[in-house]
C-alpha cells in the first residue's frame, strides 16, 4: 500500500524524536522545515492541516508565487536556495528565513530592502564543505568575516551556520565539521547558536551533531512531480 502524506509525515516525525532521544536532545528544540520544491500550493494546505508551519523552498519564483497563494495561511517560510542579490528585495517580501547567506553583497541587499513579514529578517550563514565554489556557501576561512558582515546589520537578525553534507562524505563526518564551525562562531557571537544542517535521507546524523532546523523535503512530501 502506498504511504500517505499524513504516514510521512508521521514516521519522519517519530524518527526525528527518536534521533534526538539518542542524543540526549529533545525534539521540541529541533525544527522541521519542509521542502516543498515543485510540488502544488494544494500540498502546501494539506501539510498545513497536519500540523507543519515551517516550509521550505529554494527557487525564488516558486517561493514567492506559493506565499503569495496561500498568504492566508499562518506560515513561516524559509528561503533555502542559493539567492540572486537582484532578488533579495522580492524575497524580503515573503521570507521570514533566509539559509543561504553566502556572500557580502547579498547582506547588504537583504539588509537595504524594506521589510516584509518580518521586521528584522533571521539568517543562517552557508558554509560550504566542499572545494567547489559553484555548490554555493563561504569557505570556512571566511565565515566569521561574513558573519560579523550580518550580525552588524540592524535588521538582519543572525541565527548560525547552514550547510549541505557533500555526497561522497560520510554525513556525520560532515556535520562534525559544521558544529565545529558552529562553535568557532559563537565565540565571536555568542548568540548565533543554530545549526541548519540535515535532509531526508542524514537528518539523523545532523541531529547527532547538534542541527536545530532540518530541511526535509522527499521523506515527507513524496517524490517529486514530474515537469511536464
Amino acid at each position: 500500500m502506498a504511504s500517505t502524506l499524513a504516514d510521512r509525515w508521521a514516521e519522519v516525525s517519530a524518527g526525528i524524536a527518536e534521533a534526538a532521544a539518542v542524543s540526549g536532545r529533545s525534539q521540541d528544540d529541533i525544527t522541521t522545515i519542509v521542502v516543498t520544491k515543485f510540488h502544488p500550493a494544494q500540498l502546501v494546505r494539506d501539510l498545513y492541516d497536519l500540523g507543519v508551519r515551517n516550509v521550505g523552498e529554494n527557487r525564488h519564483q516558486e517561493a514567492e508565487a506559493k506565499a503569495a497563494e496561500l498568504a492566508d495561511l499562518d506560515l513561516t517560510w524559509h528561503f533555502i536556495g542559493q539567492l540572486q542579490s537582484n532578488k533579495a528585495k522580492a524575497a524580503r517580501a515573503y521570507a521570514h528565513v533566509v539559509h543561504s547567506v553566502d556572500r557580502p553583497n547579498l547582506v547588504t541587499a537583504l539588509a537595504s530592502a524594506p521589510a516584509g513579514p518580518v521586521e528584522i529578517l533571521d539568517c543562517f550563514v552557508q558554509l560550504n564543505l566542499t572545494q567547489d565554489p559553484d555548490r554555493g556557501g563561504v569557505q570556512p576561512a571566511n565565515l566569521i568575516e561574513l558573519a560579523e558582515t550580518v550580525a552588524a546589520e540592524p535588521s538582519l537578525n543572525l541565527l548560525g551556520v547552514m550547510a549541505v553534507a557533500p555526497l561522497d562524505e560520510e554525513p556525520r563526518v560532515a556535520f562534525a565539521r559544521v558544529r565545529a564551525a558552529s562553535d568557532r562562531l559563537q565565540t565571536v557571537i555568542p548568540s548565533a547558536t543554530y545549526i541548519s544542517a540535515g535532509m531526508s535521507h542524514d537528518y539523523a546524523a545532523a541531529i547527532a551533531e547538534g542541527a536545530t532546523h532540518l530541511r526535509i523535503g522527499s521523506a515527507i512530501t513524496g517524490e517529486r512531480p514530474v515537469a511536464g
